[in-house]
């Protein structure tokens, strides 16, 4: 975990991810602005270890009201995606029903700011215990989902204890790493610095302007 909060300081950010590719990218990010402590939970890949990562994160001293935000890798599920394009979703899906996200237009804004020439997509970010392939890409697209990964729903999930109500603040931001005119053979072919790799390096920015509001006042 990052540095512990301390008192009166605000609630932490979390920002979770499955790969260590990923990890990098997000810790080698500019953290100028960070309001305060943040860290990068590297979780492991698939639902099940989300899971119990995020569980054992929000669980440690002064991180039990952290903001969560998912982030990494997918892959897109429109036709016309390309890699390097970002997901930002209004909703996470998986097995035990859908998660609303916290702040989606705003995180877009932000987001349009920090990786400016990069196309956001916004919509619902839905989830796979495997990688998706061919025609069970174009299955997922049929119900609505925009994107696909393996571990949003379920850090969502769990950071909410559930599908409930609206009491931590939650969000997805995913770079698309394939699409359905550009499929990988395997993940590995993220490495070596390619686009995808270079927007995430670029999204902090936006994450602490989104994990600032938050601790706006409300009217």
């Amino acid at each position: 975990m990052g540095r512990e909060p301390g008192p009166g300081a605000p609630p932490p950010l979390l920002i979770a991810c499955a790969l260590g590719i990923e990890q990098l990218a997000l810790r080698t990010g500019d953290r100028t602005g960070a309001p305060g402590p943040v860290t990068v939970l590297r979780t492991g890949m698939g639902p099940d270890r989300a899971r119990r990562a995020v569980s054992r994160a929000l669980g440690d001293h002064g991180w039990q009201d952290a903001a969560v935000i998912a982030s990494g890798f997918c892959a897109g599920l429109a036709p016309g995606m390309h890699p390097g394009d970002l997901v930002v979703a209004d909703e996470a899906r998986g097995p035990a029903g859908a998660i609303s996200c916290t702040g989606t237009e705003l995180l877009v804004k932000a987001l349009v700011r920090a990786v400016p020439g990069r196309a956001v997509h916004t919509g619902p970010l839905t989830g796979s215990d495997h990688v998706v392939r061919g025609p069970e890409r174009a299955a997922l697209r049929a119900t609505g989902a925009i994107a696909v990964d393996m571990e949003s729903a379920a850090t969502l999930g769990t950071a909410r204890g559930g599908t409930g109500p609206d009491v931590r603040p939650v969000a997805a931001v995913r770079v698309v790493v394939d699409a359905p005119e550009h499929e990988l053979v395997r993940i590995g072919t993220v490495r070596g610095g390619i686009s995808a790799f270079r927007v995430l390096r670029a999204v902090l920015p936006a994450f602490f302007e989104w994990h600032r509001s938050l601790l706006l006042p409300r009217r």
